[in-house]
């Protein structure tokens, strides 16, 4: 669990949990009065919004506390501090409040990403000055040393100055151009900023006397006050490109952590400028038209290209070879920001959600979780019908089916770029019996990691799940394989079975296995050479379970041949259940909340069939502590002595 710290040096508290100072956050604008509400407390902290439409061509928008609401920036042009009115009417303790100004961030059907950033130490910090024209410092609140520090005079025109720890202090770059660094020793008067000021020159651009200015201040601190990464929010580096393509493997930058957002500056190349990707908008793994991007330069809206980034769990990599992030042997710099959220959830409905399209509107989504949504289970329920996956890691487009052993599929119709669902079809239509299961990742519950198999046996692959996976389902994304479901079951064996079938498990050594070649980790987990799980160049994703306390249970039961209750030590009962006979054949049912769990009949679908739901039995009742199994022969889930497994929801 993550817990608040002191600076010593200074007065304010630390925050190491990302979701108290950064959010990505997607709108639609109303024309009106909307209230942006993010978590991130810009009232008595203060910070920086940062909007850009995205449908369209529309200056990016830059207010922060210091020079307060409708003052604006913008960062594809020279202008100093504009007074606008009716476009940021506050900044609240929980996000802000957007007018609804022409041309503001609140256009009304248009669509907008914003980015907000919290002064905290560690992180980012926001400084306003009045220029000398004399070699001078300047103090900052970060902590630590700034990894990349942006410039911008507020009282007349001047270019964007950028300072980044990856190039060298006679440097700078600027964020309104598309030039390669150059140099200017008069910037930064050619010295290394510290954990309490920044230098600067006598250059008009960041320094003439008399002038205004604001600096942004980003921190480097990957490995957090802990010193082993647990707690590192922000990261700024650089690397060298290798021009390989996704086919080809791309390059690889490992921050120790997974980022959410990350700005890339071509250092050595110019004719393409900073580029801003984030994993909201789509920053995916593979091959797919969903890598979209904004660039700071630039008044456009939003674009999208085949592979350009995608998150890794300890860092991200490049899946093009082009020059906009990847120009063989050019200097990129970066900043990079952590994926949340850090913190564990409290209770089920922060991670766990059901709905049918069109539950709560037919507006978009259709699909309403009521959070960020990572991992959807999609079907309908009356008919015969297959059980697609979905998961913001490969893109919305993109989808398994947990009844076949067939390769990725694409349906464009379905995305994740919304705060509260997934899915979004254009459709009028309300259909009941079309279900999305809907799952977040969030430490100690569920976590997602897409990787590209090697071959070679003792293969280690990082996650971010924060304890030990108790249960892992494998897939091929690139070929036509089983569902591989591990099982942990002791510190020496496994179950593996199929989600595909309804065979029975097979249960396997570590030190024989070709799957999991180790006991799992909080940190890793460890695979075979086996095809199914690690076949050279092929492209897999996993999906990792774990129990939390009141919130979700891997675990197993012995049959009893009539009623029994499964203590889940929950107190609100599970709202999804799926069970598997592991010692005989058996399907993979699953019940839920949504269709009933109640003391009578109970529909249920089988992950492993196409068949429509069954409605004539009464095989789970319900049971505040997690759910009872009563033996009814259709289903068999409570054979005298037999063995199962089962993950619930509450």
């Amino acid at each position: 669990m993550l817990k608040a710290k002191l600076l010593g040096a200074t007065a304010a508290a630390e925050v190491v949990a990302i979701e108290d100072v950064f959010s990505t956050y997607l709108y639609t604008g109303n024309g009106s009065t909307q209230t942006i509400t993010n978590g991130i407390d810009l009232a008595g902290e203060g910070g920086l919004v940062w909007t850009k439409r995205r449908n369209d061509t529309l200056s990016h928008q830059l207010f922060d506390t210091l020079r307060g609401v409708n003052v604006q920036l913008s960062t594809d042009v020279t202008n100093g501090n504009t007074t606008v009115t009716n476009r940021l009417n506050s900044f609240n303790a929980d996000g802000f409040t957007l007018g609804g100004g022409a041309s503001g961030p609140n256009v009304n059907g248009s669509t907008y990403a914003s980015w907000t950033f919290r002064q905290a130490p560690r992180f980012f910090d926001v400084v306003t000055y009045t220029g000398t024209g004399a070699n001078r410092t300047i103090a900052h609140d970060l902590g630590v040393v700034p990894g990349c520090i942006i410039v911008k005079r507020t009282d007349t025109t001047g270019d964007w100055q950028v300072y980044h720890r990856s190039n060298a202090n006679t440097e700078y770059m600027v964020l309104n151009s598309t030039a390669a660094k150059a140099t200017g020793a008069t910037r930064w008067n050619s010295t290394t900023p510290t954990s309490t000021v920044f230098s600067l020159g006598t250059d008009a651009s960041v320094n003439a006397s008399g002038g205004t200015y604001v600096a942004y201040l980003f921190a480097h601190d990957p490995l957090g006050p802990s010193g082993d990464g647990s707690d590192g929010l922000i990261a700024c580096g650089s690397y060298t490109g290798n021009g390989q393509g996704y086919v080809s493997g791309g390059n690889t930058v490992n921050v120790g952590w997974e980022p959410q957002w990350v700005m890339i500056f071509p250092a050595t190349v110019s004719g393409y400028g900073a580029t801003i990707f984030d994993n909201m908008r789509g920053m995916v793994e593979g091959n797919v038209p969903q890598d979209f991007f904004l660039q700071p330069l630039s008044a456009a809206g939003e674009a999208s290209y085949s592979a350009y980034i995608a998150p890794t769990s300890t860092g991200f990599k490049l899946e093009t070879g082009g020059g906009y992030v990847n120009e063989s042997s050019q200097t990129y710099i970066y900043i990079a920001i952590r994926r949340g959220p850090m913190r564990e959830p409290t209770v089920g409905t922060q991670v766990f959600a059901q709905a049918y399209r069109g539950q709560f509107g037919l507006g978009e989504p259709h699909y309403y979780s009521g959070f960020v949504t990572d991992m959807v289970l999609n079907r309908r329920s009356s008919v015969i019908d297959s059980t697609e996956v979905y998961s913001r890691m490969t893109g919305g487009p993109k989808y398994l089916v947990t009844d076949s052993t067939a390769a990725e599929g694409s349906n464009p119709n379905n995305r994740f770029d919304f705060m509260t669902g997934f899915g979004a079809s254009g459709t009028t239509v309300v259909l009941s019996d079309l279900y999305a299961w809907m799952f977040r990742r969030a430490p100690g519950f569920f976590d997602v990691v897409a990787y590209t198999g090697n071959g070679v046996a003792g293969r280690t692959v990082s996650h971010n799940l924060g304890v030990a996976p108790e249960m892992i389902i494998v897939k091929t994304r690139s070929g036509t394989t089983s569902w591989n479901v591990l099982h942990t079951i002791g510190a020496s064996q496994y179950d593996v079975m199929f989600l595909n079938t309804f065979s029975n498990n097979t249960s396997i050594s570590y030190s024989t296995s070709g799957r999991l070649s180790a006991q799992p980790t909080q940190t890793s987990f460890f695979i075979g050479s086996e095809p199914q799980v690690n076949a050279s160049g092929g492209t897999f994703i996993a999906y990792l379970f774990a129990s939390m306390p009141g919130i979700s249970k891997v675990g197993s039961y012995t049959g009893n041949g009539s009623s029994q209750t499964i203590n889940c030590a929950f107190t609100t009962g599970a709202r999804f259940v799926l069970i598997k006979r592991t010692d005989n054949s058996g399907d993979w049912y699953v019940w839920d909340t949504a269709r009933g769990i109640v003391s009578g009949n109970d529909p249920h679908l089988s992950l492993n069939t196409t068949a429509a739901e069954v409605t004539s039995n009464d095989t789970i009742d319900p049971d505040s502590t997690g759910f009872i199994v009563n033996q009814v022969a259709a289903t068999n889930v409570n054979v005298n002595a037999a063995s199962y497994i089962f993950y619930a929801v509450s």
